[in-house]
């Protein structure tokens, strides 16, 4: 009771809990028509587009500085402010280039992808405790993310639960571990924000800062009664909507494409059309393909 559960700006409330309806809602949905995984010989699909997808993400860093700095409540809170901003950029910074690093080590390529998802698991993780850590306990938050994020990946291609962006290793792991760094990091030097500036009247300190282990303790349940929680209620909504049937388009609008399917035009019409299994063809050649399938528009996408 004396030791309050932290999450700053939201690593658990925001990510942790976004994670883990992504988790709930990728098994019940299951994988893609022809996603075949590692173990079974195959691995993952093609990206749809890499530089779309990077300058995303660089929109989404840009976007923490709202989320992050904002969370302070108060404009009055200037030290405060430059602080979470700074960490905030730290520990995307040596998250991303973790990432690409550890990717390039194990695949001897640069691979954007991951690259990309390594300062997004930064900066989640650094979300929950920006404003309580110094600039080293940013890094080596951002640097342990980069791994976490690695081996979260390499784990649900293990279980066979298709993530496409990888919103679960992102957001699921890297939110559990950002909140927990709280108990760890924490520098032992920093009241809490409120709407008129900064309480000092009370301090967060981690382990490593020397304040034992009673804030990673309360770090560490209410980081798994919310997981869990989280979870729960999300797999018994998923699989209630998967009981009307209304949760995954027809294997024929997935072959198709959801644009064409769903809207009746394609969002790159200068593009050529990709289908599942990354093979080029023409939009009537998909129309084709789905008609050679024998599949009926209202076809179930497990049948």
């Amino acid at each position: 009771m004396q030791t309050p559960f932290r999450d700053f700006a939201g690593s658990t409330v925001v990510h942790t809990i976004g994670g883990m309806v992504s988790l709930a809602g990728a098994i019940a949905l299951g994988p893609r028509l022809g996603r075949v995984f590692k173990r079974d010989g195959g691995g993952p699909m093609p990206a749809h587009d890499l530089i779309v997808g990077a300058v995303g993400g660089i929109i989404l860093w840009f976007g923490w500085y709202g989320f992050n700095p904002g969370s302070t409540l108060s404009a009055m809170d200037l030290q405060g402010i430059g602080r979470v901003s700074f960490n905030t950029t730290l520990a995307a910074a040596s998250a991303g280039l973790g990432a690409m690093f550890i990717q390039y080590f194990r695949t001897k390529k640069w691979d954007l992808g991951v690259t990309v998802n390594g300062f997004l698991a930064g900066l989640v993780a650094i979300t929950a405790p920006c404003y309580w850590v110094d600039p080293v306990g940013a890094f080596f938050i951002g640097l342990v993310a980069a791994g976490l994020v690695i081996v979260g990946i390499e784990a649900l291609e293990y279980f066979r639960i298709d993530d496409p962006i990888g919103a679960v290793p992102v957001h699921a792991v890297c939110g559990i571990w950002g909140t927990i760094a709280i108990g760890l990091f924490a520098a032992g030097k920093y009241g809490v924000p409120t709407p008129m500036g900064v309480d000092t009247s009370t301090v967060i300190t981690g382990l490593f800062a020397g304040g034992g282990v009673t804030q990673l303790i309360s770090q560490l349940i209410g980081s798994a009664s919310i997981t869990v929680a989280s979870f729960v209620v999300a797999a018994v909504l998923m699989y209630a909507v998967k009981a009307t049937g209304q949760l995954r388009v027809s294997a024929a609008g997935e072959i198709e494409g959801l644009d064409i399917h769903e809207h009746g035009a394609s969002a790159y019409p200068e593009y050529v059309f990709k289908g599942n299994d990354g093979t080029p063809r023409t939009l009537e050649e998909a129309k084709a393909k789905v008609k050679g399938a024998g599949l009926a528009p209202s076809a179930s996408a497990g049948d």
